[in-house]
């Protein structure tokens, strides 16, 4: 073997080395004593999460990490100050009660959404809403409430995408009738879209597994949420989603989302055969996302076909994904398993984590 033919060996060795050997690491950002679903990564670089009062009466909703790996409340300790032993004293309208997630929308603002359904459950009157918070100034720019006849008794909001101009959210709706819902952000009217048809429900054929086993609670239950993962094309005219119990990923042109649309269902398409999802992401590069809690893995959409990103035990049930502003993915962790639905020895409160990885071409 010639010398120039050595040179070469170690390109064409690198070559050769599947997908999998090169898959990105994982790596952990910050740590929290409750559970932590949603993540934010905004342009300056900042980081946030959110903590949902579903087993825990989370002492903060929102809290921006800082480098230190602390989190200190955002915008403000008064909004983040609800506590379920407090839900007669302090109102629902200026105060988080039950946050789902937060999104930051690429026009200077971060919205948080807030299902106001402690613990998963009833809706509190007056709670639902989404919280536009300026982030140059660090305070609560607008409030839209949620209607009655748009988060319906049992609705969950989940998770929100934002249209280019940031005039339109787009926000699934988890609950026991899945949908989405589409907020005109400028004028805060709301509406319902493609409730309660079968692509936005519960698929019941669908086991929700861990380790080869179901995952059930005490009564036999296993996880049930519709209309859950969310995702948006660059280009802002194709919606992506799937509901968490259910394993196909499906797409509708936003154009058909519009108010006063009629027949919307025969618009959606099947894009692909997936996997029990959580949280879905639309990076910049144009490569889509999701988790999969099943298999501890990060997964992404290659044309109609879902391939594994990487796979990591420590993501223990990886649940919404954000990007930063050098292309690094957050994700979060949120140990839907390890709560006391499905663990009864466990406490109200555990310990989730937030992690980074920086995607492959």
């Amino acid at each position: 073997m010639t010398k120039t033919m050595l040179a070469l060996l170690p390109l064409a060795l690198a070559a050769a080395v599947p997908l999998a050997a090169q898959a990105p690491s994982l790596t952990p950002v910050a740590s929290f004593d409750h559970q932590a679903t949603g993540v934010a990564a905004t342009a300056d670089g900042r980081r946030f999460v959110n903590f949902p009062r579903w087993t825990d009466d989370a002492p903060m909703s929102v809290g921006e990490v800082m480098k230190d790996g602390t989190v200190r409340p955002y915008p403000d300790a008064r909004w983040n100050e609800w506590r379920n032993a407090r839900a007669n004293e302090l109102s629902v309208a200026d105060h988080f009660v039950c946050v789902q997630s937060i999104v930051p929308d690429g026009h200077g603002n971060l919205w948080v959404v807030d299902p106001g359904a402690p613990g998963n459950e009833k809706i509190l009157p007056g709670a639902p809403k989404l919280v536009k918070i300026d982030l140059k100034t660090n305070r609560v720019a607008k409030v839209i409430p949620v209607p009655g006849d748009v988060a319906l008794q049992g609705t969950y909001l989940n998770d929100i995408r934002f249209s280019p101009d940031g005039r339109i959210g787009y926000v699934t709706d988890s609950g026991t009738r899945g949908a989405i819902i589409v907020v005109d952000l400028e004028s805060g009217h709301s509406w319902r879209t493609l409730d309660g048809v079968p692509q936005t429900q519960i698929d019941k054929t669908v086991t929700v597994t861990l380790d080869g086993r179901p995952l059930r609670r005490p009564d036999g239950r296993q996880p049930a949420f519709a209309a859950d993962g969310i995702a948006i094309s660059n280009d802002g005219r194709t919606l992506y989603f799937q509901a968490l119990t259910g394993q196909t990923l499906y797409s509708i042109d936003t154009a058909q989302l519009r108010e006063g649309v009629a027949d919307r269902a025969r618009a959606i398409r099947t894009v692909a055969h997936t996997q029990v999802t959580d949280g879905l992401w639309m990076s910049k590069a144009g490569t889509l996302y999701l988790t999969s809690p099943g298999d501890y893995s990060v997964k992404r959409l290659n044309g109609s076909a879902v391939e594994t990103v990487l796979t990591d035990r420590r993501l223990r049930w990886p649940d919404t994904f954000s990007e930063g502003p050098d292309g690094r993915i957050y994700l979060t962790a949120s140990h839907i398993q390890d709560t006391v639905w499905f663990t009864p020895s466990a406490g109200p409160s555990i310990r989730t984590e937030l992690f980074s990885f920086k995607p492959g071409r």
